[in-house]
C-alpha cells in the first residue's frame, strides 16, 4: 500500500507535454509582441527623421521678373548686405565725464548737432586763466607804450638843449637810447599779447572739445555711453572708459555689397543695370547698377567682392539687411520686344521628379514643391512658368528633398 502511494504521487507530479507546451507558447507572446512593436517604432522613428526630421542646408534665389519692355535679362544673381558708406562712431576729442546725452536710437540729427556735453570745470577755468594773462599783457603793453612816448619827448628837448649847448652829447645819447629800449620793449609785448590770444583760443578749443557734435546728417542706431561714464577717443582706461557716445548712419549713402564668384565676375560691369530684392520685402524689387569691381578676390571663398548702388531710396532699406542683386544685361538688337511670360530662377534650381519639372519654393523654414514649365535659357537662368516674381526658390534641391522638408538658407555668393 506504500508503494502505491509514491507511485501515484509520482504520476502527480509528472507535467503533461501538451501543458507544457501550452505555459511555453503563452510566456513568449509577450516577447513576441514587445519586438514587434519596437520594429514599428524603430521604423516610425527612421521615417520621420529622413522625411520629416532632417533640415536641408540650402541656398537660395530670388524669381525675378524679365524686363517688361524685354529690353535687359538677368544674367546672374549673387547675395550680400546693405552697407552703409558714411558710418561712424562719434566720441569726444578729449577724456572727460559726459553730464548729458542728447540722443536716442532711431533718432535724425543734422549736421553739428549738440549730440552729448562732457564735464568742461576744468576747461572753463584754464580759459578763465587765458584770458587773465592776455589781459595782463595788454595792460603792460599800454605801460610801455607810455614810457615810450615820454621818452620820445624827453628825446626832443635833448636835441633842442644840445643845439643851444645846454646839455651834453651824451645826455642826448642816453635819451635815444631810451627811446630805443622802450621801442623795443613794446614790439615784444606786443608779441606776448599774440602768445597769450593763441592761448585763449586753445583753451576755447579744449572747452569746444566738451561738446560732442553730429559730422554729418543721419541716424542714430546706437548710443553707446549714459551720463556719469567716462568717454575717451583712446581705448585705453579699461571697461570703465567709453571711445564712443554714439554710432550715426547716414541713409542716403546706403548700398549693397555682394560677394561674386570669380568664375562669373566677368559678367559684371561698372555701370551694369541690376536689381536688388531685400530679404524682408521679397516682392519689391529696387532698381539699381553696379558701382565698383573691387579689384581683389577673396581667396578663402573664391569671391569678388561687388558694389551696388539703390538707385531709390527708401525708408525700408536698413543697414545689414540681406539682399539678393540680379545683374542685367541688355538684349541684343534682334531680341522681340514682346513681354516674356513667366519668371527667371536659376537652372540649378528646376529638377525632375516623376516626370514633372518642379522647383521648391521656400515657405518659412520648409520647402515647397511647385510644378513649373520651363522655358527659354539665359545664361545659368532660365524662364519658368508656376511661380511669381519674388519667390524664394532653393537653388540647388537635394535629392532627398520632398514637399514639406525642412530648411535652412545659407547666405553664399553665386
Amino acid at each position: 500500500m506504500g508503494v502505491m502511494d509514491q507511485s501515484d504521487l509520482l504520476k502527480e507530479l509528472r507535467i503533461d507535454s501538451r501543458q507544457r507546451e501550452d505555459a511555453g507558447g503563452s510566456s513568449r507572446w509577450p516577447w513576441i509582441a514587445g519586438a514587434i512593436l519596437l520594429a514599428v517604432v524603430l521604423i516610425g522613428s527612421a521615417v520621420w527623421f529622413y522625411f520629416g526630421g532632417q533640415r536641408f542646408a540650402v541656398q537660395a534665389a530670388t524669381a525675378i521678373a524679365p524686363s517688361a519692355n524685354g529690353g535687359d535679362t538677368a544674367v546672374l544673381q549673387a547675395t550680400g548686405y546693405i552697407t552703409a558708406r558714411r558710418e561712424a562712431t562719434v566720441s569726444a576729442q578729449i577724456t572727460g565725464t559726459l553730464t548729458e546725452v542728447l540722443i536716442e536710437e532711431g533718432e535724425h540729427v543734422d549736421k553739428d548737432q549738440v549730440l552729448a556735453h562732457l564735464d568742461d570745470t576744468a576747461q572753463k577755468a584754464a580759459l578763465a586763466q587765458a584770458q587773465a594773462q592776455a589781459s595782463a599783457t595788454q595792460a603792460t603793453l599800454l605801460q610801455y607804450q607810455a614810457q615810450l612816448e615820454q621818452a620820445r619827448r624827453d628825446l626832443k628837448r635833448a636835441q633842442d638843449l644840445v643845439g643851444r649847448h645846454l646839455v651834453s652829447q651824451q645826455a642826448l645819447e642816453d635819451a635815444q637810447t631810451q627811446v630805443a629800449t622802450l621801442g623795443a620793449q613794446v614790439a615784444a609785448q606786443r608779441k606776448q599779447i599774440e602768445l597769450a590770444q593763441a592761448g585763449v583760443k586753445a583753451a576755447q578749443v579744449q572747452l569746444d572739445y566738451c561738446t560732442v557734435r553730429a559730422p554729418f546728417a543721419g541716424v542714430i542706431i546706437a548710443k553707446n555711453a549714459q551720463v556719469g561714464e567716462i568717454v575717451s577717443p583712446f581705448s585705453a582706461g579699461g571697461g570703465f572708459t567709453r571711445t564712443g557716445v554714439g554710432t550715426i548712419v547716414d541713409m542716403d549713402s546706403l548700398e549693397v555689397d555682394v560677394d561674386v564668384n570669380e568664375a562669373y565676375i566677368n559678367r559684371v560691369q561698372p555701370n551694369q543695370q541690376a536689381q536688388a530684392v531685400l530679404d524682408a520685402y521679397p516682392n519689391w524689387t529696387i532698381p539699381a547698377h553696379v558701382i565698383a569691381v573691387i579689384p581683389t578676390a577673396d581667396r578663402s571663398k573664391a569671391t569678388v567682392k561687388v558694389r551696388i548702388a539703390l538707385d531709390q531710396k527708401d525708408a525700408r532699406v536698413l543697414p545689414d539687411m540681406g539682399a539678393r542683386v540680379s545683374f542685367l544685361e541688355e538684349a541684343k538688337k534682334n531680341t522681340s520686344t514682346l513681354p516674356l511670360k513667366g519668371v527667371l530662377v536659376p537652372s540649378s534650381s528646376i529638377v525632375q521628379r516623376d516626370g514633372k519639372s518642379l522647383v521648391f519654393a521656400i515657405d518659412g523654414d520648409h520647402a515647397r514643391a511647385r510644378a513649373v514649365t520651363p522655358g527659354q535659357r539665359y545664361s545659368d537662368l532660365r524662364l519658368v512658368e508656376g511661380i511669381t516674381a519674388g519667390t524664394l526658390v532653393v537653388k540647388q534641391p537635394p535629392t532627398a528633398m520632398n514637399d514639406g522638408a525642412k530648411v535652412t538658407i545659407e547666405t553664399a555668393g553665386k
